[in-house]
């Protein structure tokens, strides 16, 4: 599983890299990353169950 967002300098939904998952500060979860094609920092909201799939496949680093 990859972890993909909207990239707003591309216009299209892109793969991020360098993904690292973070709490916002209501309790939510969001994925930080860079687009693939052109750098341009994403994010992504997660769900509390997807956010911990996703740390435990290995696809986001931990960051809260």
């Amino acid at each position: 599983m990859t972890i993909n967002g909207r990239c707003m300098k591309c216009k299209d939904t892109r793969d991020m890299k360098d993904v690292k998952m973070t709490m916002t500060s209501r309790g939510g979860y969001m994925a930080k990353g860079k687009c693939v094609e052109c750098g341009c920092g994403m994010c992504k909201i997660f769900s509390k169950d997807n956010a911990l799939a996703a740390i435990e496949s290995g696809d986001a680093v931990k960051d809260f």
